[in-house]
């Protein structure tokens, strides 16, 4: 209830800023005393209107002519989500044994690199090729995540501090590789060569079902949804989730009952970069897909987002990358539509996550109990006194 609070209240401050970013309002702001019912009335149209285009850009577009075009922008909600999922799922990962994955953005970059390099590099049979780039995108991210958990594990170093420098290790490594050998064969050192025909994600939605199929939707989504199920097995259901749960929740307790934390820190991060590069597949594994510097994106860094909001469960992740792929597919039509400045959208983003890391303020505000306090019989009991 708290993350739906928190959404709530992001909405209602976006509106605000909708309405004071609007000319419309604008103009009423100088007679609001005298004519309020002018302003309201403006606020609220301004308003109404461009969560309807958020809406239209999102969910479904009920004002198109095609049915098509009308479920699109689900389609491109969910493909926008895609990467923010798996990479979220890796950061959720880090969380729940107590480390700090913020290396997401490194770990997507190896990810694409090893990716890239085995669609366009090599020509397999179909769905062979496509398993081989996805293994391989997989494993550079693991690679990537394995150096900050095996420093973590044998010299107390902090991750934190380890991810973040093997970020920018990762930038400049892509912008290195693009100037190399075949990734540079169109010879301008800004993007590979493209994937194989047989390397790519096939689309969601075959063209036999959908005449004129514009759907960017890949096969990408359902490895979403196949890593969200096995994070949720590893974490609840294996003695290896319990083992990183536990030393999640108390490292010390763990090593008392003999499991190895430094194993289970590197298993961790180890996991979480195989996760994010994961993610990269989705980036480069498309039609016409290339390796490029900024294949990335912010996707490591909004994936900490995400897994906030998802409180670093499997199941919560999903659905809020899902939130956010959508605020990102709508953001687009909301700003080209009503004028609206997508960066109110990222503003939204932000409130959310302020909020979801302040429980205490969201209760306040809507007067709810805290889970963690005492029942109430308790607190008021007398005390007893020594005979």
């Amino acid at each position: 209830m708290v993350s739906v609070f928190a959404i709530i209240i992001a909405l209602v401050l976006g509106g605000v800023l909708i309405a004071f970013a609007d000319p419309r309002v604008s103009e009423t702001v100088s007679y609001v005393f005298a004519r309020p019912a002018d302003f309201f009335a403006a606020s609220w149209e301004a308003v109404s209107e461009a969560y309807k285009a958020l809406f239209r850009g999102a969910i479904f577009d009920y004002q198109a002519d095609e049915f098509q075009r009308q479920i699109r922008p689900i389609t491109e909600s969910m493909t926008f989500a895609t990467p923010l999922i798996l990479a979220a799922l890796g950061v959720a990962v880090g969380f729940r044994a107590g480390l700090f994955n913020i290396g997401a953005q490194g770990q997507i970059i190896l990810g694409a690199i090893f990716a890239a390099y085995l669609g366009f590099a090599f020509d397999f049979p179909p769905v062979v090729h496509l398993l081989l780039c996805v293994v391989g995108g997989a494993l550079g991210g693991a690679l990537w995540g394995f150096i900050p958990g095996i420093l973590k594990a044998r010299t107390g170093a902090n991750e934190v501090i380890v991810t973040i420098m093997l970020n920018w290790i990762a930038v400049y490594l892509i912008a290195y590789v693009l100037t190399m050998g075949k990734f540079n064969a169109s010879g301008t050192g800004l993007r590979s060569p493209q994937i194989g025909p047989n390397a790519g994600y096939p689309a969601l939605i075959p063209d036999f079902l959908v005449p004129g199929n514009t759907f960017r939707l890949h096969w990408g989504f359902v490895v979403a949804i196949l890593a969200t199920i096995f994070v949720w097995w590893l974490l609840e259901r294996s003695t290896t989730g319990f083992e990183i749960r536990a030393a999640g929740a108390n490292p010390h307790a763990a090593r008392t009952a003999g499991m190895s934390v430094g194993r289970i820190t590197v298993l961790t991060m180890v996991i979480a970069g195989g996760l994010a590069g994961l993610a990269a597949t989705s980036q480069v594994l498309i039609t016409g897909g290339s390796l490029t510097a900024g294949v990335a994106a912010t996707y490591g860094f909004d994936a900490i987002t995400v897994a906030l909001l998802g409180r670093s469960k499997p199941l919560g992740t999903f659905i809020a990358g899902l939130l956010f792929g959508a605020f990102q597919a709508g953001g687009t039509l909301m700003q080209s539509v009503t004028s609206t400045p997508i960066d109110i959208v990222f503003v939204v983003q932000s409130v959310i996550v302020l909020l979801i890391a302040a429980p205490p303020l969201v209760r306040a505000i809507f007067r709810l109990p805290d889970p963690d306090a005492p029942p109430k019989a308790a607190r008021t009991a007398p005390k007893e006194t020594a005979a």
